[in-house]
């Protein structure tokens, strides 16, 4: 798990975002399947919606991530 910041274009104001992995997708509770996912969440704070995913890399979905517009 590793916390990383997102910042829009033409903006000054930024997110920070969560990456994971869940080798079997009970890991999280629901039928998600396994592999890397991101979800928007400041460090200690739950997160701001469904994780994003799966990737086959964690540098996938940090990729993906950054592409998203917030």
């Amino acid at each position: 798990m590793s916390y990383h910041k997102f910042k829009p274009e033409n903006l000054d104001e930024y997110g920070s975002f969560e990456v994971f992995h869940s080798p079997e997708a009970y890991e999280l509770g629901t039928d998600y399947e396994a592999g890397w996912y991101w979800w928007a969440c400041f460090p200690g704070c739950m997160p701001d919606g469904d994780p994003m995913g799966p990737f086959e890399s964690e540098e996938a979905a940090i990729e993906n991530a950054r592409e998203e517009e917030y």
